[in-house]
């Protein structure tokens, strides 16, 4: 019988870490969760409720408003992948927005939600045969999975893939303002003080700037099999 595992992949936005996370959970037969789409569900939430409006965060009504903000993820039988739902809504297509890009990592870096986020992040993976990405995952949700992997890439190829997806989605935005996004994310994330993104000690880099999309999952399916078989 196979060895059940948590594979944490963390890395920096826009890295293709949630693409490879679900081809990877449906190749294993496991189970995948996006926790960005987490914190994203939560950013569209302030924002809905105008808890964040103008240049503005309140957090202190955030804070208390996570009482009243159930995250859920549901398969969606037409692309076979699970997406977010808060408060029974599904959020997957309102989460990826620029606006909602703007402002997750300044929603992330409150002590309160990622409080919330971990423990129901950490209560998924109790069964393991789990993977789960995001920007803290190897440090912080699951110090102790077996496979840790961090991912990266240069910020303008970043923006550029970004930027294509956000056009053939119906965005009307430019890949200066998807850049400046990216490294305006970039800075948030790896120097705020609650669970900053930094590469796990025992985590395999994997910079994809030039790698393609097939050769990355191919590598990432050996490193998994090798530790389950």
């Amino acid at each position: 019988m196979s060895t059940k595992i948590i594979i944490a992949i963390d890395g920096h936005s826009s890295t293709g870490k949630s693409t490879v996370a679900k081809q990877l959970a449906k190749h294993l037969g496991y189970t995948y969760v996006d926790t960005g789409a987490m914190y994203r569900s939560v950013t569209w939430y302030a924002i809905q409720h105008e808890i964040i409006s103008a240049n503005e965060l309140d957090v202190e009504l955030l804070i208390k408003s996570l009482p009243k903000i159930t995250l859920r993820f549901k398969l969606n039988t037409e692309t076979g992948y699970a997406d977010a739902h808060i408060n029974g809504e599904n959020v997957e297509k309102e989460i990826r927005s620029l606006k909602v890009s703007g402002w997750v990592s300044k929603v992330a870096a409150i002590s309160e939600v990622r409080k919330k986020l971990v423990e129901q992040q950490q209560q998924m993976g109790k069964e393991k045969a789990l993977v789960m990405d995001g920007r803290d995952i190897g440090t912080v949700v699951f110090p102790d999975a077996e496979l840790k992997i961090f991912m990266t890439a240069s910020p303008e190829e970043r923006a550029n893939r970004r930027f294509l997806e956000m056009i053939a989605n119906g965005e009307q935005v430019s890949y200066d303002e998807v850049l400046q996004n990216v490294k305006e994310r970039d800075y948030i994330d790896t120097t705020r003080q609650d669970s900053p993104l930094i590469k796990a000690e025992d985590a395999i880099v994997i910079d994809n700037s030039t790698m393609s999309k097939e050769t990355q999952f191919k590598k990432l399916v050996a490193l998994a099999e090798n530790l389950i078989n």
